[in-house]
């Protein structure tokens, strides 16, 4: 690589938001630059719920057919559901960008805006130097682009609840319906669904223990700390963990950035801004992440069409793609804040003891969200290309 090179449209983080903000923009016939940090692309974690808003996204990024071939829908809810394994879903948006979008093994060192044109520019590690138009955050809970535009990491607040993820396989097939599940015993919760008619997924909730930063580095003290802590629990789902693949075992501290924050945050620095996690992390339970993340890029994509050709030197240009970031951000902060506001009640609800503190919660989430499915119904709009 060239040690300083001129590139229109950053992105960092080569996770699900940010594959499907590159795809989004190539859709609009917008090329970008993916920057990941790993040595390959990798998926965190093992799956990924996606509902009717997700597949809406998915459809427009010209995804959703392919996907679709890779697991089973869940019956019994509202619009169309599935549950993708994460590297499915990120293979699919790989495969669909061009030749040279993604680049590994670049990690940012810092951003900073020119002092003469205000653009941002990005130190990486390998001393390359990249001048951009538009940088876009989609780094994660963890950002670095979030502490660039003001939205520092420290304010990210934790839940008492901790999460474990994982599949298990039944070669010759399981028994579960094709129906999201949900199981509880005390502040335990277990919820299951297919991905296929072989591989189940699963999550079990919990509360945090000091245990958890040594145990989550370790497969099977994962696997040995899920089966104490199911205790009490149908044989089924013990077994279910006891056969889990290893591999996909999971064990995470939730991360949130509260409500308020989303309320007052500006999240653009100059031509800097924020997608998916980096902007909103939010608990997962309404399972939103994900598709939340596709809006946004989709979002992102439907404004910065409107950017303008020119030298990166002309203030209007500059000015002119600042006035399109606050679009796409003043478009996503309402919706943002509704679905970081109802996982934050619900994820507080499992964290509490108190009866009056839970009676509560469920009294504010019974008028706020009397429709339980309120956030599937959320139209991102099209990027109106022929799929």
């Amino acid at each position: 690589m060239e040690r300083s090179v001129d590139v229109d449209i950053v992105i960092v983080g080569g996770g699900i938001c940010g594959l499907a903000t590159a795809l989004a923009l190539h859709r609009k016939r917008i090329k970008s630059l993916v920057l990941e940090r790993s040595k390959e692309l990798r998926a965190t974690g093992a799956a990924i719920i996606v509902q009717a808003n997700g597949w809406y996204a998915l459809h427009h990024l010209g995804v959703a057919s392919v996907l679709r071939q890779t697991a089973i829908q869940i019956k019994g809810v509202n619009g169309e559901v599935r549950c993708l394994k994460r590297s499915d879903l990120m293979k699919a948006m790989a495969n669909s960008l061009p030749e040279g979008t993604v680049r590994t093994c670049c990690e940012v060192l810092s951003v900073e805006l020119n002092p003469l044109t205000h653009y941002p520019r990005l130190m990486l590690t390998n001393g390359t130097v990249l001048q951009a138009r538009v940088v876009i955050g989609c780094d994660g809970v963890n950002s670095c682009i979030a502490n660039m535009v003001g939205s520092n990491p420290t304010k990210l607040m934790l839940f008492s609840t901790c999460v474990a993820r994982g599949f298990t396989n039944y070669p010759t097939g399981h028994q579960f319906a094709s129906e999201f599940v949900v199981i509880s015993r005390g502040q335990v919760q277990l919820g299951t669904m297919p991905v296929t008619h072989n591989l189940l997924y699963w999550f079990i909730t919990r509360l945090r223990t000091s245990q958890d930063s040594t145990i989550s580095k370790d497969a099977h003290l994962i696997r040995e700390s899920l089966m104490e802590s199911m205790k009490g629990f149908p044989e089924q789902s013990m077994e279910m963990i006891r056969n889990s693949e290893l591999e996909s075992l999971h064990l995470t501290e939730l991360k949130y950035r509260p409500p308020w924050d989303l309320i007052f945050n500006k999240f653009r620095k100059g031509t800097v801004t924020l997608a998916g996690d980096s902007m909103h992390a939010t608990g997962p339970f309404i399972a939103q992440g994900g598709s939340a993340s596709i809006e946004d890029a989709v979002l992102l994509a439907r404004w910065l069409a409107h950017m303008k050709v020119g030298s990166r030197e002309s203030k209007n240009n500059f000015m002119v793609e600042e006035a399109l970031i606050d679009q796409y951000v003043k478009e996503r902060r309402k919706r943002i804040m509704w679905l970081s506001f109802n996982s934050f009640l619900i994820g507080k609800k499992l964290d509490t003891q108190s009866f009056i503190v839970r009676s509560i919660i469920i009294a504010i989430l019974v008028v706020l969200f009397r429709d339980p499915n309120w956030h599937t119904q959320y139209d991102c709009g099209t990027l109106q290309y022929d799929i």
